[in-house]
């Protein structure tokens, strides 16, 4: 039995809002001597967080952790409104490193609960970017994660609006929002969708390729929701051997045939390449290419006065001091900047 061929989906791995932050946060820990902390997980990356950790970042679950006046990075996922008042309050060197994407669903969050609105929250139970949007306005935000929860709320004598968690399947939103649409006739919902172009592009890329391949190798952490929502859209769409794997070591093998591999918004690129190496597929890999995405998120507002600083990229092995600091940030890559952290 020999593996054919590999058909791998691009876009895949890090999105904008994952590179800015582990961007960010390896920044930090240039800057910064040990321990540099940070606010829950940076990214849902194991392999990421552990490289972290080997220079000394301390990741907490609990605010309270933080000694006062430590250097602390708020993750990507987004924060409660009391956590980062805290640390503020703290005294130390705050950068919070939130994807502009969530930022989008707190705005609408506060705006439409300050207009009387009762807001319908489409996100899982437990997830940090979930539990940071509810805290923005908790007495009038109700979560559900499927039709049945909808289906079991009052009826609501104010406005009611619908909000989601950014990495959902573009299938979960849309069965939610239509049967929402049907108990609440005067819902109304954002102009612009909640759900990240970079999620939804992965899984159109994932789409494209998964009718032609025997097997499916999605890359990335059980604690990644938009990794999940990738394994479930394969199996959805009647792939037969779905593997969602952290690394290559994890790839249950032998395989055969057509394999088609991608990877969650979360996931480095080096991680992709030893998939492929251990693959060794015998005609090739084959990119398929879904859309060519070209956003960008600069860093952090807190960061860009250190960042500015001279001889600070070269410090990552990366400067031509003829290329401005923010034009240098766009062409440094977050997969580049991780293999610096040895």
């Amino acid at each position: 039995m020999v593996i054919d061929k590999v058909l791998l989906a691009a876009p895949r791995g890090f999105c904008a809002g994952v590179e800015m932050a582990i961007k960010a946060l390896t920044w930090m820990v240039r800057a910064f001597p040990a321990p540099v902390y940070c606010y829950h997980e940076i990214v849902h990356n194991k392999i990421v967080v552990e490289r972290f950790e080997s220079l000394g970042v301390i990741f907490v679950d609990d605010i309270n952790e933080v000694p006062v006046g430590a250097p602390v990075m708020l993750s990507a996922h987004g924060s409660a409104p009391n956590v980062v008042a805290k640390v503020r309050q703290d005294g130390g060197f705050v950068v919070d490193a939130v994807c502009p994407l969530v930022t989008k669903v707190h705005h609408e969050v506060k705006v439409r609960s300050r207009k009387g609105h009762q807001i319908i929250y489409i996100g899982h139970e437990g997830h940090e970017e979930a539990v940071g949007t509810m805290a923005v306005a908790p007495s009038s935000t109700h979560r559900v994660e499927s039709i049945k929860e909808l289906e079991m709320l009052p009826n609501f004598e104010a406005p009611v609006s619908l909000l989601a968690q950014t990495t959902l399947s573009h299938r979960d939103w849309s069965s939610i929002l239509s049967a929402a649409k049907s108990q609440f006739p005067e819902l109304s919902v954002p102009g612009r969708s909640d759900l990240c172009f970079a999620t939804t592009n992965r899984q159109g890329a994932l789409m494209d390729i998964a009718e032609r391949c025997d097997s499916l190798i999605v890359i990335g952490s059980s604690n990644s929701s938009n990794t999940r929502a990738l394994e479930r859209l394969a199996n959805e769409a009647g792939c037969s051997k779905v593997y969602r794997v952290n690394q290559a070591s994890e790839i249950p093998l032998p395989l055969s045939g057509t394999i088609g591999v991608t990877a969650g918004a979360s996931a480095p690129e080096e991680l992709v390449q030893e998939v492929l190496d251990v693959l060794g597929p015998l005609n090739g890999v084959e990119e398929i290419h879904y859309v060519t995405e070209e956003e960008y998120f600069p860093p952090p507002r807190e960061l860009r006065n250190l960042i500015h600083a001279v001889g600070f990229f070269a410090s990552l092995g990366f400067s031509d001091l003829s290329i401005k600091q923010e034009a240098e940030d766009r062409l440094i890559g977050a997969s580049e900047v991780l293999r610096t952290l040895t």
